[in-house]
């Protein structure tokens, strides 16, 4: 695979302008995520677009994908006008605090792979930077236009690591957004290996479904086949 694209069963994605590439937290959530009839879908930190695609690939919703970086919101346009999908998708390069601020649409749908790394070392690429720490997102803001952007009974879907997802959670619980449902990732069966937490949260307290999802079986790149299944609508290898 070129380094500069990425092809999946129904779009590709070019990738050449955008610090943060192709990776496998984005086609998790845009697999996890359920549109559910969603009319009106939010993508937040779309990046490349991917999964404002793999979303509309899904769905018939009108998607809004925003990126506070312009060269992503640059690459992310010239994926969606390269797709069969660019109806209904529309790219904004603006930050999350000013279109929560001004905007007043309401969402069935908010979904995010948001910036995560607190206080922690950061690259000496500024594009990669910005996209993986979240000084220019903060959890605080995030939830706060979540809270005013979500419709009553939407739903908003992340993807975190393990640690930053408890929290998150804990945050998030305090907010009045509750957590409905969770998917535990794992590189491998052990559990010391779980990574990633894919979380769905709603307005209201309800029925709560947890399950996790293993990638590989014993040895690099031997996937699942429950994680093939997982992915197979969209990776072309599966």
């Amino acid at each position: 695979m070129p380094n500069d694209s990425f092809e999946f069963k129904k779009f590709k994605i070019r990738q050449d302008k955008c610090a943060m590439k192709v990776g496998t937290d984005a086609v998790l959530l845009g697999a996890w995520v359920i549109p559910n009839g969603s009319a009106k879908i939010l993508d937040i930190g779309t990046g490349t677009g991917i999964i404002a695609l793999m979303l509309a690939q899904k769905s018939n919703a009108a998607i809004v994908a925003i990126d506070i970086d312009k060269d992503s919101t640059e690459q992310a346009k010239l994926n969606v006008a390269e797709s069969s999908f660019a109806s209904q998708i529309q790219v904004q390069h603006i930050s999350f605090q000013e279109l929560s601020s001004t905007s007043t649409q309401k969402f069935d749908l908010i979904v995010s792979n948001p910036p995560f790394f607190v206080d922690s070392l950061k690259s000496t690429n500024d594009g990669r930077t910005m996209a993986r720490h979240n000084d220019l997102l903060s959890f605080e803001d995030l939830l706060r236009g979540v809270k005013k952007l979500l419709s009553e009974k939407g739903k908003f879907c992340l993807i975190l690591p393990k640690n930053e997802a408890m929290l998150f959670r804990d945050l998030a619980k305090t907010k009045g957004l509750y957590l409905s449902k969770l998917m535990r990732i794992r590189t491998r069966p052990e559990k010391d290996s779980e990574k990633r937490h894919l979380m769905q949260f709603e307005f209201k307290e309800t029925e709560f479904s947890e399950s996790t999802l293993v990638i590989e079986a014993d040895s690099h790149r031997n996937y699942t086949e429950e994680y093939k299944k997982f992915t197979q609508d969209y990776y072309m290898k599966f």
